[in-house]
């Protein structure tokens, strides 16, 4: 299917719509002064935790302990990922480093 220029422009519109009411609804619906209920409390608290497990489990879902490299690669790279976030506690350094070096692992060392 082949979207003409007034169905992309539609589209385009929609999604940046979209993203600027899930960016604006949380301060217009907490403005800063007013007491926020104790589940948007807990769930801010929770959800950034559950959603790296969710992506954790993701992304090592499709690993085969009977194939070769036998899981190796992301072995080492989630080693050196938590490694890095408990030594210099930089979410974004460990981040970075570990996706680099499993990238490396896997393009380089285990082909």
């Amino acid at each position: 299917m082949r979207l003409n220029a007034l169905q992309a422009v539609i589209i385009a519109l929609m999604v940046a719509l979209g993203t600027v009411l899930t960016r604006a609804l949380p301060f217009v619906l907490f403005p800063e002064g007013k007491k926020k209920p104790q589940i948007i409390s807990y769930l801010a608290g929770t959800i950034p935790a559950a959603m790296m497990g969710l992506l954790v489990v993701y992304c090592l879902k499709g690993i085969s302990l009977k194939s070769s490299p036998y899981g190796v690669p992301e072995l080492i790279a989630i080693a050196v990922t938590a490694g890095l976030h408990i030594w210099r506690k930089n979410v974004l350094l460990s981040i970075v480093a570990g996706t680099l070096l499993y990238m490396l692992l896997v393009q380089l060392v285990f082909v």
